[in-house]
């Protein structure tokens, strides 16, 4: 017999002593190692991730609480608040540019944890999120032209006027329900509202009080701030409304913060100017 006919023999002899039904359980033995390896690989990617990192959301276009530096980084007030809580917190920060309307939409998909953006702490919108205790008083106030003789808000709501929001604001908020003369413009930023005024398309601008002291800092010669607020407010944290133990943990920070100084030397950094105008003009500083 040739070398290949005893090679091809041998084989045959190989196949024969395969015993009845090996070759399907090994088929099966690998079938089943195969799914239960996609499926470990499955479970693993579904396990909670570590969440050490806390995304902060605010609108990074309201200074000197929300803003970029000549870098284009995240700064201000608000900015060094959130790292001083991620500090307290033992977690590394990371703030996320966010549109003032959908902050809350954000929190409450998860895209980011908390809110600190100047968001005053109302009762419409403490029905979809929860707050902190409040860290800083403000309240509404008015920007007009320099000629006008507008005093307040009552004088603002007549016929044949105009006045100026940004949209989603509490200022927007106020004039949906208490202004009903006067013609209202909803703007997309605060810089188109002022802009309104200055170039006299309307007559007044809502907003709050240290905003309307900036803007009309800006605008001297077309300006004019009535600074006593008509309406007082509070900002506070937005938080998701099952996310208690963050709260907890945000409000002993806050607490801790205050009796600490922290908030003084936001002023002292950021506001010094502002401060010392307050005071000068008697009405009592944000912190």
């Amino acid at each position: 017999m040739s070398g290949t006919s005893r090679r091809g023999c041998r084989l045959e002899h190989a196949r024969a002593r395969v015993l009845p039904g090996t070759e399907n359980r090994c088929f099966r033995r690998g079938l089943w190692c195969l799914i239960g390896t996609v499926l470990a690989v499955l479970l693993a990617g579904c396990a909670p991730k570590s969440h050490t990192q806390l995304i902060v959301g605010m609108e990074l276009s309201y200074p000197p609480f929300e803003t970029t530096d000549p870098q284009g980084q995240p700064a201000g007030v608000s900015v060094d608040l959130a790292h001083d809580l991620g500090k307290f917190l033992g977690r590394e920060v990371q703030i996320q540019n966010v549109s003032f309307d959908g902050l809350i939409p954000s929190l409450q998909t998860r895209k980011i944890d908390l809110i600190i953006s100047s968001m005053t702490a109302t009762a419409e919108r403490s029905k979809t999120i929860a707050f902190s205790e409040p860290y800083l008083s403000t309240g509404l106030c008015l920007l007009v032209g320099k000629n006008s003789t507008i005093q307040n808000m009552v004088e603002a709501d007549q016929p044949g006027r105009a006045v100026a929001v940004k949209q989603g604001t509490t200022g927007h908020v106020y004039a949906t329900d208490k202004v009903k003369k006067a013609r209202l413009l909803v703007l997309d930023s605060e810089a188109a509202c002022v802009l309104e005024v200055v170039q006299g398309k309307a007559d007044a601008f809502i907003y709050d009080q240290i905003s309307t002291y900036e803007n009309w800092r800006r605008n001297p010669e077309t300006t004019r701030p009535i600074l006593q607020p008509f309406q007082q407010e509070s900002w506070a944290i937005g938080l998701r409304q099952d996310d208690n133990e963050l709260r907890g943990k945000v409000n002993q920070f806050l607490q801790d913060y205050k009796a600490q100084g922290g908030f003084e030397k936001l002023g002292d950094r950021y506001l010094a100017e502002q401060k010392a105008a307050f005071k000068k003009l008697g009405f009592p500083f944000y912190f």
